[in-house]
């Protein structure tokens, strides 16, 4: 599996109010790594995944609540199934003395590495209750034995 993770919106005005924070402005330099991600890690957020695999076919549950139907893309490009999102929000308000608009942007990416096999070509995506369920069939695999004589030397 492999993981990709992308936002942006909320890590500016983080970085301004803790600038302004006295007790921060010199952090720890040996630690300074691990304090930056302490700080901006809720930032990031990949949506949780369940993988499932039935006789049937494979399952993958992604948490993804407060998106829409049209925020997903989802895509096979040389075994990988990639889902991803996007959402833009902005929100305005003009009165008589001010305007304030205000606007967010956030998006993830989450790759798959599907086994030989399944059958890309026929994966079933729907969206529900914040919950994107993906089922990959398998392709069917027969077994042919063939039978064969040994003769005793």
């Amino acid at each position: 599996m492999t993981l990709t993770v992308r936002k942006n919106g909320s890590l500016f005005p983080t970085l301004v109010n803790e600038f302004f924070e006295r007790d921060r402005l010199l952090p720890d330099l040996l630690d300074l790594e691990s304090t930056l991600l302490n700080r901006w890690s809720t930032d990031f957020r990949v949506p949780s995944a369940n993988i499932i695999e039935n006789t049937k076919d494979f399952k993958i549950e992604l948490a993804a609540p407060g998106l829409e139907k049209k925020d997903f893309k989802i895509e096979v490009d040389n075994d990988y199934l990639t889902i991803s999102a996007e959402k833009e929000e902005e929100k305005k308000e003009e009165k008589e003395d001010f305007r304030r608009r205000e606007f967010s942007y956030n998006s993830f990416s989450r790759s798959f590495l599907l086994p030989d096999n399944t059958l890309s070509d026929k994966i079933d995506a729907k969206y529900e209750d914040g919950i994107l369920r993906l089922s990959i069939p398998k392709k069917e695999v027969t077994v042919t034995k063939t039978k064969k004589e040994i003769t005793v030397a």
